[in-house]
């Protein structure tokens, strides 16, 4: 659902802030800062960018089909609503 590789990068940023004399535990902290950062933004109501952008694309057609039959029913209406030539 995340890519690894930022939560990775997230956790060793935070790993490396950790001041040198707790750098012994640094692994440790890393791979636990990974599991909570991993834990909590799975709690998160979050769409991966897959998702998103799957749900753009079917929206930009529905947009499109929208538009084509408000375009048509403009038409309809128009031609309906035009005076109408009788046969004499």
């Amino acid at each position: 659902m995340f890519d690894p590789k930022k939560i990775e990068d997230i956790a060793r940023q935070i790993a490396d802030s950790v001041p040198p004399g707790v750098k012994n535990m640094a692994g440790e902290a890393e791979g636990r800062i990974k599991q909570v950062l991993q834990s909590q933004l799975s709690k998160l109501d979050l769409v991966t960018r897959e998702e998103f952008d799957i749900q753009t694309q079917v929206l930009i057609k529905t947009r499109e089909k929208l538009e084509a039959m408000e375009s048509r029913v403009a038409a309809l209406e128009a031609q309906q609503n035009a005076p109408q030539e009788t046969d004499k």
